[in-house]
C-alpha cells in the first residue's frame, strides 16, 4: 500500500526534524496551513486551500507553494506515490504552542508566567464552562 510508504517515510522524517523542529518557528502562513493540517491529520493542497479560503483571499498557487516550501523546511511530510500529493504535520501542535507562548513570556512578561496568564485572561469574555476549565487546570496543577 502507497500509505505505508508514507508511514515508513512520514516517521523517518519525524524523527529526523526533532532537531529542526527546536531552531525553526513557522510564520503566520505556515501555521495557518499546519492549523489545518493539525485539525485534518492528513489532506491534500486543494483540502487545506479550501479551508484557507473560507477566512482570506489566496490563491490556490500560494497554498501549493507555501505547502511544497514547508516541505523542504521539513515541517511537512508529503506522500508522493499518487498523483495527488497527501501531506501531513512533521512538526508537533503542542511544541509550537509551547515555544510561542515561552517567546511572548519572556519578552512581553519578563518571563512571568503569571503575568502571560493575567494579560490573556484580562478583558476576556469568559464562558462559565472556560471558567471552570480554568479553574480545574489550576486544581490539577496545584496537586
Amino acid at each position: 500500500m502507497h500509505y505505508e510508504n508514507f508511514r515508513i517515510i512520514f516517521v523517518y522524517e519525524k524523527h529526523r526534524t526533532m532537531t529542526t523542529e527546536k531552531k525553526y518557528q513557522p510564520t503566520e502562513s505556515e501555521l495557518e496551513v499546519l492549523q489545518v493540517l493539525w485539525e485534518k491529520g492528513k489532506a491534500t493542497v486543494r483540502e487545506v486551500h479550501e479551508v484557507l479560503s473560507e477566512t482570506r483571499d489566496t490563491g490556490y498557487t500560494t497554498t501549493l507553494k507555501t505547502m511544497q516550501i514547508m516541505t523542504e523546511k521539513k515541517l511537512l511530510g508529503r506522500d508522493t506515490a499518487q498523483r495527488t500529493h497527501i501531506y501531513a504535520p512533521l512538526i508537533e501542535k503542542e511544541m509550537v504552542q509551547k515555544k510561542l507562548l515561552d517567546k511572548v513570556k519572556d519578552g512581553l512578561f519578563n518571563g512571568s508566567a503569571s503575568r502571560l496568564v493575567m494579560g490573556a485572561l484580562n478583558d476576556q469574555n469568559l464562558s462559565p464552562e472556560e471558567l471552570k476549565e480554568i479553574r480545574d487546570f489550576l486544581d490539577q496543577f496545584e496537586k
